[in-house]
């Protein structure tokens, strides 16, 4: 099995990088994909891919996830587990295949993630073989976060952004998560989206777009 997704070419024809958008639960490529649109004129020779999780979602059935919420959907934690450990598989062949397809190396791919994607995202990036240029982890979690410092193969830079107003991910987990981060030895920067719930505000994306500027290649 492969994942489905969405792919925008690079604005200038040229592809030096790869950004890759990962949705949150219920969603799917195609939700985050759009945001493509406001980076490319900032980042013309970045490609901008997005795939669907694997799973239909137990929540949304117009939608899709990276592994089942038990709390939210009354699904056992045997299954979160199992989706989240066939999920990470995916994920990775997916960035393995995006990689190749596109004729870049890990320095020159960014993750950016949302929500459950942001979980995801923080969860397969240290853990992969080489580092990716970096992550942004918009209104998430990082799992299992006293895993970390033991499982962490590489280190990519780390991008939070949360809003401090999130009724769905507590603010108060973005903390947590750098505070891991920092402890575990990864370059680490975050940013609140004041007034914010569960979304990505403008500022929060211009970060994101600063962040990407200053790692992707040109």
């Amino acid at each position: 099995m492969s994942l489905k997704f969405g792919r925008k070419a690079a604005r200038s024809g040229r592809a030096t990088s790869v950004v890759v958008f990962v949705h949150g639960y219920g969603a799917d490529g195609a939700d985050l994909l759009g945001l493509g649109d406001a980076l490319a004129p900032h980042l013309p020779d970045t490609v901008f891919v997005a795939p669907d999780a694997p799973q239909p979602c137990v929540g949304n059935p117009f939608g899709f996830q990276w592994f089942p919420i038990p709390w939210l959907d009354g699904s056992s934690e045997e299954a979160a587990k199992a989706g989240m450990a066939e999920s990470v598989v995916l994920f990775n062949e997916f960035l393995d295949a995006r990689l190749a397809e596109e004729g870049v190396g890990p320095e020159a791919m960014a993750l950016v993630g949302f929500s459950q994607g942001a979980m995801m995202s923080l969860h397969v990036a240290p853990r992969r073989a080489q580092a990716v240029a970096g992550v942004v982890a918009i209104s998430g979690r990082l799992l299992l976060p006293e895993l970390l410092a033991a499982e962490a193969v590489v280190k990519p830079p780390v991008l939070l952004v949360h809003g401090d107003q999130d009724p769905v991910v507590p603010f108060a987990d973005m903390g947590l998560a750098g505070d891991a981060l920092v402890a575990a030895g990864f370059e680490t920067y975050g940013h609140v989206m004041e007034g914010t719930g569960h979304g990505i505000a403008p500022d929060g994306l211009g970060v994101t777009l600063q962040f990407l500027r200053e790692r992707l290649p040109c």
